[in-house]
């Protein structure tokens, strides 16, 4: 018991609210909204705190509150469209910071926690165990090499930490799944520990790691692709791709399932040419698409 209240009492002071404010102009508006809140943790004493892309894309500046109330106007240093991890900056240092862990040695099973904010200073705990360490890919053009799922239910807002029975971070909290003991998906922190200058580097560092993107949202079905939704104004709804479009194949090479697709589509650079096989209409069409920069969309 005493152990366990120690442990809160490292945990919950690194543990904060964010809250976000979008121009209605900015694209992620139209998906997410333009008032939005979230759970960030701190990871480094100078004010870092690592949290989930979402919840601050399209905002510079972001509100964050710690345990104690105390608020403060953040910057947000880096939105990583990769991994879907964001860094925002506090203007304080001294502040209680919490390691990050990697995946090394992580097993199924192991006992883990979840600390969420649910409103400025107030925070919730929920615990559970590891259920998943593998690939996953999702319907906006996202694959994570390695993620993490768990029985332990998001008991608050997205972006708060997954932390072992020692206090470190095995990653952050992205979706609620919902699914029988896989409830809460998870990246991992190794993917901010790999590539940190990148992460503490403002916008894209010159070379930076660009890949082509479409705009769509799409699903698996029956060894097949398929669209279900173009955003406003990107790259697949300006090249006359349309929902249900079935994807057959991207520059000749036959597309089965969702990740297949992705690294397929990846291959090219932002603005390079992409040639879709689809199905529409009971006939096989080709479309070709410019591609475009996710971060320059959403910049």
């Amino acid at each position: 018991m005493n152990a366990a209240v120690s442990l809160m009492g490292k945990v919950l002071p690194a543990t904060v609210h964010i809250r976000a404010e979008i121009p209605d102009v900015h694209p992620s508006s139209r998906i997410l909204g333009t008032e939005r809140m979230g759970t960030g943790t701190i990871i480094d004493p100078d004010g870092l705190v690592l949290t989930v892309n979402y919840v601050v894309l399209g905002a510079p500046h972001v509100r964050v509150t710690l345990l104690d109330k105390r608020a403060y106007v953040a910057e947000v240093v880096h939105h990583d469209f990769a991994s879907g991890l964001a860094v925002v900056r506090l203007p304080e240092r001294g502040l209680p910071a919490l390691p990050l862990r990697r995946l090394d040695g992580l097993t199924l099973g192991e006992d883990t926690f979840i600390v969420a904010s649910v409103g400025e200073g107030a925070g919730r705990v929920s615990n559970g165990a590891i259920s998943y360490i593998g690939p996953f890919d999702a319907n906006w053009e996202y694959v994570l090499d390695r993620a993490v799922m768990t029985t332990a239910m998001n008991p608050g807002l997205g972006g708060g930490p997954l932390l072992d029975v020692l206090g470190q971070v095995i990653g952050v909290v992205s979706l609620n799944l919902n699914e029988i003991g896989r409830f809460s998906l998870v990246v991992p922190a190794e993917y901010y520990l790999d590539a940190s200058d990148r992460f503490l580097t403002p916008g894209r560092p010159a070379g930076g790691p660009g890949r082509a993107w479409l705009g769509i949202f799409s699903y698996a079905m029956k060894e097949h692709v398929v669209i279900a939704g173009l955003l406003p104004g990107g790259p697949g709804e300006r090249a006359g791709l349309k929902a249900g479009d079935v994807i057959l194949a991207v520059d000749g090479d036959e597309v089965r399932d969702r990740r297949t697709f992705y690294h397929l589509l990846w291959r090219r650079r932002p603005g390079d040419e992409v040639t879709l096989r689809v199905f529409r209409g009971r006939q096989v069409q080709t479309v070709r698409v410019a591609s475009g920069d996710v971060e320059e969309f959403f910049a």
